[in-house]
């Protein structure tokens, strides 16, 4: 096993990573930029080091310093979470180059999957279902036109190197089609410093399934049950849950030995997600294929009891499997809130700022995957991603009313967060009944927005705290007592305290 273990990333995978690594008496060095000085996760691992400024190219995408941390700090393996560097191809070899072992699976295999085309052609060999499309990358917007004609409109335009919602967009009429082209080739170049496109025909309300595989070094597959993921913003997951409301013991057995096929096809080892579209019919088609550790994982630790990222990195260190698929056990739900700092009333725009007030859920079945503090600051520089609150039960409605519980209780001051869309999505009636798809959150969206649970218990807080705020400033004194008991039972008089400062303290109290 692992002495030590470089973790290339930041933010609440970072810190659960770190967690992950002190279970298993290993050493954690994590690597910080310039805003990042003062994160939770450089206060989680055993050593820190600075690797640049904010600009993530001249930090965490930066291959050299990453790699001379990793010497340095004599680390043998490095774990890229998710994100930056954790499906870089030539990261990976830079790494077999410099003696150090990526955390997940080979150059190869990376290659082979990382890219939509291949991967596609690599599914039709091995025989897996994938929705109708084209092969290889559009040079022209002639090509896409030709091929949008005999795939039949409407399609969808996509990067051939994406991921995370990005590079993608609908295409319903050939006149569409040459600015669609052009937009999204410029999108995928910026994202990922490749313009290459394909098409895939559009299906209309499908669900987003994804099914865990994880892979030894000595050819053992498993997996691990799916998870749903429909609830989507701008083709970007903020909601998933375990196992999925539609998927049934054969369904989930069929896609799972599929995605054992395509993993086995790529010679693919460690952790690995391979996603399908679900028709209306429930027919389920190949949509790609995830080389990393996905941001819901905890939904599938929480249903199969089993540590993903302990498991990777036994994986890594050249051990088997210690389970089989028939010790795979499927117990109760799970659902997983990502928390962004992003203000909904304002199209979702980023709320950076310092964090002045955290209240963190607690209680049965409720666990917090968090990177932040009362008092950080969080930076306008990355992803938004603040914490991923998950919930746990026997039921799905357990699972439901118990987020629903921890979504009352989590509060964080200072900054806009998308808290509120859960509650709003909990309550609608389709989610509650498992009847949803891709489209269903642009749609909620739509609707008028109700006053949340939340705001009505505020109601009542706010008319006493506003009585009380009056009572003291008609008493005419700047300062009030306060009392406590002392260790001999007598009361004493603690130090005066002023109003104002009275006044800011019980107004944040009513607000939360």
């Amino acid at each position: 096993m692992f002495r030590r273990i470089l973790i290339a990333n930041r933010g609440e995978i970072a810190v659960r990573i770190a967690r992950a690594c002190r279970e298993m008496g290993i050493e954690s060095i994590g690597v910080f930029s310039d805003v990042d000085r003062r994160a939770l996760y450089v206060r989680k691992v055993d050593h820190a080091y600075h690797i640049g400024p904010a600009q993530a190219s001249e930090s965490y995408l930066n291959t050299e310093k990453i790699l001379d941390v990793a010497r340095r700090s004599g680390a043998e393996a490095i774990h890229p979470g998710y994100g930056f560097l954790s499906e870089n191809a030539q990261f990976v070899t830079a790494c077999e180059r410099a003696g150090i072992k990526f955390i997940g699976p080979s150059a190869r295999s990376m290659e082979m999957m990382g890219s939509k085309t291949r991967a596609r052609q690599t599914m039709k060999k091995a025989g897996v279902p994938f929705v109708p499309g084209s092969e290889k990358g559009l040079e022209s917007v002639d090509r896409a036109l030709e091929s949008a004609g005999k795939i039949g409109y409407p399609v969808m335009l996509k990067a051939a190197s994406g991921g995370g919602g990005k590079g993608m967009r609908q295409v319903r009429t050939p006149e569409e089609m040459r600015s669609a082209f052009d937009l999204t080739r410029s999108e995928a170049q910026r994202a990922f410093g490749d313009n290459e496109v394909y098409l895939e025909k559009l299906i209309e309300n499908p669900r987003h399934v994804e099914m865990q595989i994880m892979a030894d070094e000595h050819g053992d597959v498993i997996y691990l049950g799916e998870r749903e993921c429909s609830i989507q913003r701008r083709h970007q997951k903020v909601m998933e849950e375990a196992p999925s409301p539609i998927v049934d013991d054969d369904m989930r057995r069929r896609m799972g030995e599929i995605a054992v096929r395509a993993a086995k096809v790529a010679h693919y080892t460690n952790a690995g997600t391979v996603e399908f579209l679900v028709d209306q019919s429930r027919n389920f088609y190949f949509l790609e294929m995830n080389t990393r550790l996905q941001v819901e994982h905890p939904v599938t630790e929480l249903v199969t009891g089993l540590d993903l990222v302990q498991m990777q990195i036994a994986i890594a260190a050249g051990e088997k499997l210690t389970i089989r698929q028939e010790d795979v056990q499927i117990r109760g739900h799970a659902i997983e809130c990502r928390i962004y700092a992003e203000d909904p009333d304002n199209n979702y725009f980023p709320s950076p700022g310092r964090i002045t007030r955290l209240i963190s859920p607690a209680g049965p079945g409720i666990r917090r995957d968090g990177g932040i503090y009362e008092g950080w600051t969080v930076p306008i520089e990355y992803d938004p991603l603040l914490s991923k609150l998950s919930s746990y039960g026997p039921t799905r409605t357990d699972a439901i009313n118990r987020m629903r519980r921890a979504l009352v209780e989590v509060f964080i001051g200072g900054i806009k967060t998308n808290i509120s869309l859960f509650r709003r999505i909990l309550l609608h009636p389709e989610f509650q009944a498992g009847n949803f798809d891709t489209g269903f959150l642009d749609r909620l969206l739509r609707e008028p927005k109700p006053v949340d649970e939340r705001t009505r218990m505020r109601i009542p807080i706010a008319a006493i705290a506003a009585a009380l705020f009056a009572q003291v400033e008609s008493r005419g004194g700047p300062e009030i007592s306060s009392l406590k008991g002392s260790r001999n039972g007598a009361v004493r008089e603690l130090p005066r305290k002023p109003v104002s400062n009275w006044k800011r303290s019980a107004r944040e109290e009513a607000l939360h």
